[in-house]
């Protein structure tokens, strides 16, 4: 039994890398990741704060509570925002709810002495987003005009690392971008796989050896699962290359292959019930938009789990990659019990 089924995964495999399209695509995969800083300051140029205000500064409309010539105020003005003042909180308030400003920061200070800094929002998550970014820089400045009028000096000269921005982008797009691509890429393989031989009348004559209907599937994911694994292993090395430091790496790959397996096990269970290729890729592609979709708004999900793991969180571990490995295995059952739908 295990020799045909290595048969059936080398020639999976040899057919994917006969492929041209696929073989494109992980070259373009590969070029991605080796150029991982080249993409990172590309990325990064699409949050310019400064060109965002060469365009629009003067349609953000900020309210601040105090006098004109309070230091946050006039540190804003000179960001090129448009400005009002406002003598107290509730005017303020009253004018932000009524719309005639988009935003509205606040700075008291309470009894001990400290100021903590208020900011008022829109429901927006967009126009919320711009101004968080716009007004970074004058909260900065705000914040050590503070300090140097307490007596306080920073060295930032002292301090090491890189900016958040960065970071966040590095480990909380471009990492699982990379470790998850070609799972999605192994489901859509592995459509291709079962449905090719349905199409072409083969799959008789591929069970004519030794090899179960489940064993055939299972040879089939194997084969795109292991070129998806081979795949974030070389994403993996690259990015190191790059100077990126990845804690976690083993419960990465394993993270990743056990997505593989998820993306590769839907695929197959769409491609058992309708026995199509185009049906069966369609369809795919939409539970794999709502899947995406859902995992964001979850605090357990495949992407928030990567990305700590590469940061080395203290409180994600292996167990939350056995989390997923159980919702995979409940899959895999699941293809079994439909795997007889070929035969029909």
């Amino acid at each position: 039994m295990i020799y045909p089924f290595i048969a059936v995964v080398k020639k999976e495999i040899g057919s994917v890398l006969r492929d041209r399209t696929i073989v494109i695509s992980i070259l373009i995969q590969l070029f991605i990741a080796s150029f991982s800083s080249g993409l990172l300051l590309g990325m990064l140029s699409l949050y310019d704060a400064d060109t965002i205000m060469r365009f629009s500064g003067e349609g953000i409309r900020v309210g601040v509570v105090g006098k004109a010539d309070d230091p946050l105020a006039s540190l804003l003005t000179e960001r090129g925002l448009n400005i009002q003042t406002f003598p107290t909180l509730i005017e303020a308030q009253s004018a932000f709810y009524s719309g005639e400003v988009l935003a509205l920061v606040d700075a008291p200070q309470n009894a001990d002495g400290l100021i903590e800094v208020k900011l008022y929002l829109p429901d927006s998550d967009t126009i919320s987003s711009l101004i968080r970014m716009v007004i970074q820089e004058p909260l900065k400045q705000y914040e050590n005009y503070l300090r140097a009028e307490r007596g306080i000096e920073v060295r930032y000269t002292d301090l090491n690392g890189k900016p958040a921005t960065s970071f966040e982008f590095v480990y909380s797009v471009l990492i699982p971008m990379l470790m998850f691509f070609p799972a999605f890429v192994a489901g859509s393989m592995s459509i291709d796989m079962i449905t090719e031989e349905v199409e072409n009348k083969t799959l008789q004559t591929l069970l004519s050896a030794p090899l179960t209907v489940s064993g055939m599937i299972g040879a089939k994911i194997t084969s795109a699962v292991t070129l998806a694994i081979v795949q974030c292993a070389v994403w993996l090395t690259l990015l190191q290359m790059n100077g990126i430091d990845i804690q976690n790496k083993a419960w990465i790959l394993l993270l990743a292959l056990v997505v593989a397996g998820i993306t590769s096990t839907s695929a197959s269970i769409t491609a058992a019930f309708l026995q199509d290729r185009e049906r069966s890729q369609f369809i795919f592609s939409l539970l794999l938009l709502a899947g995406v979709s859902i995992g964001t708004m979850l605090n357990l999900s495949p992407i928030t789990t990567i990305s700590r793991l590469a940061v080395g969180d203290a409180y994600t571990s292996g167990w939350h990659v056995m989390v997923f490995a159980a919702f995979f295995s409940v899959l895999y059952f699941l293809l079994l019990r439909t795997a007889r739908r070929l035969m029909h």
